[in-house]
């Protein structure tokens, strides 16, 4: 079998052990040691690339172990996994975080096994550094969003409603059932609100001894319904159905379609017949049908059955159409004037590069004459975005605090539902090897929130989500009910597991 790349044309074949007898541990000894020499050196190369990025001292170590996990991760190491474990020894599964250490470990091991001289391999590597990588992680997950309690490893973050400007019991509330964090998006309401929330964020948390980092989230680039009209005072659109997407004010006179204006007008100039494009989180599904002077006549593609209502301010998603907009809109840079002096957190949407990433580097140092250090946190909704993460992470982390929101909602739809499960392990996996924690978002628990009943499905996407070092809810009337769920559900599992790694504590139900 040949060890090729996966998804990296630029990597190249390192070497083949096609005819080798993996069950005999002096092959499987010599196998790995290639694979780690190979590792060390293209790694380096990566980390060479990386290093004027970094200027935190605290986050080279970790682009280090992130360069050399890129470089293991590029090559199929399913059949030597297989080959370890007969001999007790299949940690590679779960090396994120300490990369060199867990390869040293294995070979030093299977090194003893074929009575091999230790001089002639990889010291074995001290306990302190494999506890090195859960210090860094729970290091720089503290630094971006603060202390948590003894019990529950996982921070919870609550989406402020509007009301919480003006109800202290309830942000007070959210605070004593467990919220570590809240989250206020720019996207709504205005900078007098802001302030009042944040006022009771820290009223709450000194009458409670609670802390709560507050995470201020840009609005970017987000087409949306502007203004929306029905023909014959319909409420519900169907399946076949035609919307007119404006750059301008509907026509009311024209009663043969839905029409509704586009937040962002020079959207529409970038769409082409065959087009696709979703509305409300992926509730409505349309294709481009024709282009008009007017706009875009939008054929509806997917809808309930019954018809899905069409409503202002619902989100607009083209996952196949390059819209080419910049990340910080000029919204964005009057709201981060606002932000850069009350946040703990600025939240990025749809950033895409590394450029995109200095940009607003840029912009909050313009605004920070006195330095005080804001974390970032990165939401990860594109495919650019995903493809480009690890120079994202080098770039933010190389320069303060950082975190990766996995924002599922916008995520799922731009590289299809069935790719979701896979991508959001791999950027769990790429954001431990950086030491970088990882925010879970988007309907979580989202019926339970809404409608104060959960559903089965959700509670176990929940119990999954303890994997990331920060879980969200967003806004609904029983949130705090939510967050005291959410708390015992995240405290329950880490009992079972931490990231990968099963915990194997005593089974009670037998």
């Amino acid at each position: 079998m040949v060890i090729s790349t996966l998804e990296h044309p630029q990597a190249e074949v390192i070497f083949d052990y096609s005819t080798s007898d993996l069950s005999d541990p002096c092959t499987l000894l010599n196998t790995l040691q290639q694979l780690r020499q190979v590792v060390v050196q293209e790694g380096q190369d990566i980390f060479d690339q990386w290093r004027s990025q970094i200027q935190r001292q605290a986050f080279l170590s970790s682009g280090l172990n992130l360069s050399h996990y890129m470089a293991l991760r590029r090559h199929d190491l399913r059949p030597l996994q297989a080959a370890l474990v007969p001999w007790g020894l299949s940690s590679l599964g779960r090396l994120e975080g300490r990369v060199i250490p867990s390869l040293d470990a294995v070979i030093a091991t299977l090194g003893a096994i074929c009575q091999i001289d230790p001089a002639t391999l990889p010291s074995r590597p001290a306990i302190q550094e494999f506890q090195e990588s859960d210090r860094l992680l729970q290091q720089q997950t503290e630094d971006v969003l603060g202390q948590t309690t003894a019990e529950r490893r996982a921070r919870i973050m609550v989406t402020l409603p509007t009301e919480a400007a003006s109800d202290a019991d309830f942000v007070r509330d959210l605070l004593q059932r467990g919220t570590n964090c809240v989250r206020i998006n720019c996207a709504h309401d205005n900078a007098d609100l802001w302030e009042a929330m944040i006022g009771n964020v820290r009223r709450a948390e000194t009458e409670t001894g609670h802390s709560c980092k507050v995470l201020m989230d840009l609005g970017g680039p987000k087409p949306r319904l502007g203004e929306v009209i029905a023909p014959d005072q319909k409420h519900r659109i169907l399946q076949g159905e035609c919307l007119i997407l404006t750059r301008d004010l509907p026509d009311p006179k024209d009663a043969t379609c839905f029409q509704a204006t586009c937040t962002l007008p020079a959207v529409i100039d970038r769409l082409q017949v065959g087009a696709t494009a979703w509305i409300d989180d992926g509730r409505i599904g349309a294709r481009v049908e024709a282009l008009t002077d007017r706009g875009v006549l939008l054929r509806i593609t997917h809808a309930s059955l019954k018809g899905s209502k069409l409503q202002p301010d619902k989100g607009l998603n083209f996952p196949d159409t390059d819209l080419q907009l910049s990340p910080l809109t000029e919204r964005d840079r009057q709201d981060l004037d606002f932000v850069a002096t009350h946040a703990d957190i600025v939240g990025y949407s749809f950033v895409q590069s590394a450029e995109d990433m200095k940009q607003l580097q840029q912009e909050l140092a313009a605004r920070m004459p006195q330095p005080r250090e804001i974390a970032i946190m990165a939401k990860i909704e594109t495919p650019q975005a995903v493809s480009h993460l690890p120079e994202l992470i080098v770039q933010a982390a190389g320069q303060q605090p950082f975190a990766v929101m996995i924002a599922r909602g916008d995520l799922a739809i731009a590289i299809g539902y069935q790719r979701l499960a896979e991508i959001q392990e791999e950027i769990l996996w790429l954001c431990e090897a950086a030491h970088i924690p990882v925010i879970w978002a988007t309907q979580v628990l989202e019926n339970l929130v809404k409608k104060g009943i959960p559903s089965r499905a959700e509670m176990t996407d929940a119990a999954m989500a303890e994997r990331a070092e920060c879980v969200m809810l967003n806004k609904g009337a029983f949130v705090a009910e939510a967050v005291t769920i959410l708390d015992d559900v995240l405290t329950r599992m880490q009992a079972h597991q931490l990231k990968k790694t099963p915990q194997l504590r005593a089974l009670h139900s037998w």
